[in-house]
């Protein structure tokens, strides 16, 4: 009983392991994602500047 809770436990730790692995690069939706937070921010920023003036 022993090896199956050692091997269950290193099961677990290298799946976690590789899940922050993956999570550090980024990939194409992710940057697309990031490029359409950029557009919005400028687009609000942009709406926000327009009702200050009038």
């Amino acid at each position: 009983m022993k090896i199956i809770e050692a091997l269950a436990a290193a099961l677990l730790v290298s799946s976690l392991a590789t899940t922050l692995v993956a999570c550090d690069q980024d990939g194409p939706f992710e940057e697309s994602g990031e490029e359409i937070d950029d557009a919005l921010d400028k687009a609000g920023d942009a709406i926000e500047g327009d009702s200050v003036q009038r």
